[in-house]
């Protein structure tokens, strides 16, 4: 079948849905850190694991679905992802003990694998042709972070009103409304001859030989590492550590009068930065290198996180931080994919990035339990902010190296 020339597709549309509502529940965990800890007097590492287990279960369930998806059919692994994830939100919000929030994660964080990227992102490469795939692949992204721009704020308006628990349910409510974007989202399966006549197995093996696939691996991890952390911790830091609002001034009249508001508002900042950051990383992936532009935002990264922590925190600081980091925030990921699938091709795209993600998710699990243990231990999140510094600087080198040409395959004869 061929490929539509529009970038907005049904199935661009439909994925771009799905990754919102996804993606501005899994955003909104950090705001539930204070509450929860307070409610049941718990150190900050008690929650923190329980945001640690979930990214570190997303990156296990990631491989799976992306492999669900591609034999059984997306809309299918899509459906399961939903279910698990409105679950595992129904059943936390009944938890009361930091052993049931932490076991209940991994539901929670199986349904986000369900939903997410590597779903999601692996049928809208496949709809997308060859022109717009790049372009499609950031627009989904920038969905994400739509997601992330008005998860948290909803959430802390929310807590405002009710129990976080009583939150729960309502987001284990929205989830199951991605599934009425399912129609929309058909895509033929798309592979050249080649690919075709391998299986998944073989094209595995191939990737796990080729140098270039651990480089990518290895390099994600940072990107989970420093986005986990300060989506699980920057609320709270920045509660607790900026200066006072001025009254009367710009963030006053936005109703932003208290540094827990400016910490949930920062993370919507965050992610209204990424989406212009992710759209222009999309533009730019068709035109440059993948590696090079991986690298050079890994290393902005390294910069801008190594001059916030040097700087006495004030609100301008926290604003600036905010829309200069989320400008690279997810800028990686449709670079990342659409290395992939330009190097190892569109048949098994879903596993492939699937099991890349799961070294962005290990990042996430250290990231944000790291934070937790290390807050615990000298009442500040210094030494975990440079140990980001040093990963994001790690990234940025390691993605040098990686050979950025198609994969070479035999076609029988």
């Amino acid at each position: 079948m061929e490929k539509s020339q529009k970038l907005f597709t049904p199935v661009l549309i439909g994925g771009c849905v799905v990754l919102l509502l996804g993606f501005a529940i899994r955003a909104s965990y950090g705001v539930f850190q204070i509450p929860i800890a307070t409610e049941f007097n718990w150190p900050r590492a008690e929650f923190s694991l329980a945001i640690a287990i979930q990214n570190l279960a997303w990156g296990i369930g990631q491989p799976i679905f992306g492999a669900l998806a591609e034999k059984f059919g997306d809309r299918r692994a899509i459906i399961a992802g939903a279910i698990t994830y409105s679950l595992g939100l129904v059943l936390s919000s009944f938890a009361v003990t930091p052993e049931a929030h932490q076991f209940l994660s991994i539901l929670v964080g199986f349904g986000v694998a369900g939903t997410g990227f590597g779903v999601v992102l692996a049928v809208v490469g496949r709809a997308a042709s060859d022109e717009n795939r790049s372009m499609a692949l950031a627009v989904a992204t920038a969905a994400g972070s739509a997601g992330q721009v008005v998860g948290p704020p909803f959430a802390e308006y929310l807590l405002s009103m009710m129990n976080w628990s009583q939150v729960f349910l309502i987001f284990a409510g929205i989830i199951l409304l991605a599934l009425f974007m399912l129609p929309m989202m058909r895509a033929e399966p798309t592979a050249n001859k080649a690919e075709l006549e391998e299986s998944m197995g073989q094209i595995l093996v191939k990737a796990f030989k080729d140098p270039s696939y651990s480089l990518i691996f290895i390099g994600f991890f940072s990107c989970g590492y420093q986005l986990a952390f300060i989506t699980a911790h920057f609320p709270a830091f920045v509660t607790e550590v900026c200066g006072p609002i001025m009254p009367g001034g710009v963030l006053a009249t936005m109703g932003i009068t208290t540094t827990s508001a400016l910490g949930a508002f920062s993370i919507a900042l965050i992610g209204l930065s990424n989406i212009a950051g992710t759209l222009t990383a999309g533009y730019l992936g068709k035109r440059y290198s993948k590696k090079y532009l991986l690298a050079g935002i890994y290393l902005a990264r390294t910069v801008i996180a190594a001059w916030f922590i040097m700087t006495p925190m004030t609100p301008v600081t926290v604003i600036v931080f905010s829309i200069t980091m989320g400008s690279l925030w997810l800028a990686t990921v449709p670079l990342t994919s659409g290395l992939v699938a330009h190097i190892y091709g569109l048949r098994y795209m879903g596993t492939l990035y699937g099991i890349v993600f799961f070294s962005h998710q290990l990042g996430s699990f250290l990231g944000v339990w790291l934070g937790g243990t290390m807050y615990d231990i000298y009442g500040n999140y210094n030494v975990i902010w440079w140990v980001g510094v040093g990963v994001g600087l790690f990234s940025a080198i390691v993605h040098l190296p990686i050979r950025e040409a198609p994969m070479k395959r035999t076609v029988a004869a």
